[in-house]
């Protein structure tokens, strides 16, 4: 990607297929929300985001430290606020590598290349035991607090190994070496042994998850 890229670094990591509800009040990306509003086509109304590894979303520090590995947003609802802010949803796409990270004008931008993502044979095995450790897990979870999740794991293997990455609760570190793997093989082969880790914490310590349920959207788009 030759052209600058709007860039919203965000204190979470975003996968592929998810949508990401964002409420925009500070000025510098009030202004990129106007600037992808001023494009036309609305499938070219798109930004990357990269986790932030240290530092903050918002304010003078801005993002001190952010991840290379994120991924490439399309702007999909926009809801203006009286008060100049704006509720958007943005649909998360392929992944982006940034190469470097600029403060820009108004906004924050960046250099950043499309990341290919192989087509691979994911064994069907695997793709057994990701379900079925996937659905212990939320037997486990609605237990404690009833299910915290809906809807049905896709049957692409794709799909499916981006899912369980969202929907795994797992600390930001873990979340992005999901993001940053190779394949949906070793994608699947990482997010059930962490999941299996996470249950079997579960079982130890019942009143007491390992992790929070991460509290994101899901959309197969």
């Amino acid at each position: 990607m030759s052209d600058p890229l709007p860039m919203f670094p965000l204190s979470t990591v975003v996968f592929p297929g998810m949508s990401v509800p964002l409420h925009v009040f500070e000025d510098r990306y009030r202004m990129l929300v106007r600037h992808l509003l001023e494009v036309d086509d609305p499938a070219q109304r798109v930004f990357g985001t990269v986790a932030i590894r240290e530092g903050y979303e918002v304010g003078d520090h801005g993002a001190q430290s952010v991840y290379r590995v994120g991924c490439m947003l399309q702007l999909t609802e926009v809801e203006r606020r009286d008060d100049g802010t704006f509720d958007i949803v943005a649909v998360a796409r392929e992944r982006l590598v940034l190469e470097e990270m600029q403060r820009g004008a108004d906004f924050p931008q960046g250099v950043a290349a499309v990341l290919p993502e192989p087509d691979v044979e994911v064994p069907q095995d695997l793709l057994d035991r990701a379900r079925a450790t996937f659905t212990a897990f939320r037997a486990a979870m609605t237990e404690l607090q009833g299910d915290p999740y809906s809807g049905t794991l896709p049957r692409d293997p794709d799909y499916l190994a981006w899912t369980l990455s969202a929907l795994a609760p797992l600390p930001m570190a873990e979340r992005q070496s999901l993001l940053e793997a190779t394949d949906a093989t070793e994608r699947l082969i990482l997010v059930t042994q962490l999941l299996t880790d996470e249950l079997r914490a579960i079982n130890v310590i019942p009143s007491l998850p390992a992790t929070q349920v991460a509290r994101t959207a899901w959309s197969p788009n």
